[in-house]
């Protein structure tokens, strides 16, 4: 049955919360055929990703999703029958007072952040009361076991991996206009925090034994790289590393670009996640929260991820994330010591991949979820 959904989204780390809620409002919209309006309040971060989004547009539809400016002065509207609180951003006080309104209430999902803790798959799905109005609301956790909300999947995603061959990268490549890959290169794609040990990181790219494709998006990151390196240009050598500056991608191309690279430096929760469908090497950089709270983050996942490998590899990709995280520092020995693994590393994706796909995704889920309660 086609519901009606309302999916508020504040872009608080540039990419991550509209890269989740976008993708999860395409699937409503395509796979699942509900009728989905997209409030945004930062559009022009939405645009980088999504180019045919109008960053000066108060009302839009893109790809079928009706597409609203979360302005400060929010215009009162009817609400959704089923509305998504991403990331706990909170909604507009003039919503809340209509969902009051409603005779029917409305089913309240607040969609946390992805995490592999333990007491995650315990309040999953528990209901919370309003402190003060009589409307409840739901806390919704994504996740990587069971008992969980699952990850955003969509339904044809592995069989386009699968069928993802040489001949299909050669034609990305080109019509992305990215280097043609020789035949010993390490192709690399870097998306980070500026946070993270990056100038480390192209000194051992540029000692490299082998020659090294390193692809990185438009942004502080790249304008870092290009200012240690004494060049500002799209395209710089040095040594035996080849830095591409490339425009941000739209979120199908990007998939393309991690199934493309060899090792896929990832951030915050969307391209982690994409990563992983990827099945190629990847290292994660999780966003740093006070108080270390994302180390126990970080852990958790390491230790469900590891879970398999052996000893010498399990050490070998925690020290390296580690060190790419801030907790020790990146050298030739953890460089080298993870990329020793990198094959065995894509084999065990591969098995962690069909581990993950014993899970509803996420979309469905939802879906599922709200039906039940309507």
């Amino acid at each position: 049955m086609q519901r009606r959904w309302d999916i508020f989204c504040r872009v608080v780390d540039n990419f991550g919360d509209i890269g989740v809620c976008w993708r999860l409002a395409k699937q409503l919209a395509h796979e699942h055929h509900q009728s989905v309006r997209l409030w945004v309040d930062d559009l022009a971060s939405f645009a980088c990703i999504t180019p045919t989004v109008d960053p000066n547009a108060r009302y839009q539809v893109v790809h079928g999703v009706e597409i609203g400016h979360w302005q400060a002065v929010f215009v009162a509207v009817e609400p959704a029958e089923v509305v998504i609180e991403a990331f706990a951003c909170e909604l507009p006080d003039v919503y809340v007072a209509a969902l009051l309104q409603k005779i029917k209430q409305s089913v309240w999902i607040n969609l946390e952040y992805l995490s592999a803790e333990p007491w995650v798959a315990q309040y999953h799905a528990l209901p919370s009361p309003h402190p003060r109005l009589s409307l409840t609301k739901t806390f919704f956790f994504p996740g990587f076991v069971q008992g969980t909300g699952g990850l955003l999947r969509e339904r044809d995603l592995i069989a386009q991996r699968e069928a993802f061959s040489t001949a299909a990268e050669h034609a990305f490549l080109q019509r992305q206009g990215l280097l043609e890959r020789k035949s010993d290169e390490i192709r690399i794609s870097l998306f980070c925090y500026d946070t993270a040990p990056v100038e480390k990181l192209i000194q051992l790219l540029s000692e490299s034994v082998v020659p090294v494709l390193l692809i990185v998006p438009q942004g502080k990151v790249a304008e870092s790289i290009m200012a240690l390196l004494g060049r500002k240009a799209a395209l710089i050598t040095h040594g035996q590393l080849t830095v591409q500056v490339i425009p941000f991608m739209e979120q199908t191309d990007y998939d393309r670009l991690l199934w493309s690279c060899d090792v896929n430096f990832v951030r915050g929760e969307d391209s982690f996640v994409r990563a992983q469908w990827g099945a190629n090497t990847f290292i994660w950089n999780i966003y740093p929260q006070a108080e270390g709270v994302h180390w126990r983050k970080l852990d958790a996942f390491l230790e469900l991820y590891t879970t398999g490998m052996s000893i010498e590899m399990a050490a070998a990709a925690c020290e390296m994330w580690h060190c790419w995280n801030g907790r020790g520092e990146i050298n030739s020995v953890v460089w080298m010591n993870f990329l020793f693994f990198r094959k065995s590393l894509a084999y065990h994706n591969k098995n962690w991949v069909k581990q993950l796909l014993k899970q509803n995704d996420l979309t469905s889920s939802l879906v599922q979820f709200a039906e039940n309660r309507l």
